[in-house]
């Protein structure tokens, strides 16, 4: 119940382009945000992308990307396949880490999937 699942990750060079997918076992209307966060070596667990849905059915979402995306990467839904989208471009070295797909539900609870590996490397 409520499993997230990521996909899509994999080695390429810099410039290049991936996209990570995320399925979710809840219905749509009992999400209120999905986000995606990566993880590097050494460094703390940072947040990527926000779609806030809010519950909501008749609303568009919210989406809010970090400083470091820079028009760069696009997060979407498709609630009818339950996935979760984050198109990435202009890949960088920087952007190597495990990505990791998050639902808060409408009544409080965090769920984490285990993460897709992201390398850029020539």
């Amino acid at each position: 119940q409520g499993r997230l699942v990521e996909s899509g990750g994999g080695l390429v060079q810099p410039g290049g382009s991936l996209r990570l997918s995320c399925t979710y076992s809840e219905a749509p209307n009992n999400i209120y945000t999905m986000a995606w966060y990566r993880r590097a070596p050494g460094k703390q667990r940072e947040m990527v992308a926000t779609i806030t849905t809010g519950g909501w059915d008749d609303r568009p979402p919210r989406i809010e990307y970090a400083d470091f995306v820079n028009g760069r990467f696009t997060a979407s839904k498709e609630d009818t396949k339950n996935t979760m989208y984050l198109q990435m471009g202009s890949l960088l070295p920087d952007d190597s880490a495990v990505y990791l797909c998050h639902v808060r539900t409408t009544w409080g609870e965090l769920r984490w999937g285990q993460g897709t590996q992201v390398t850029v490397s020539s």
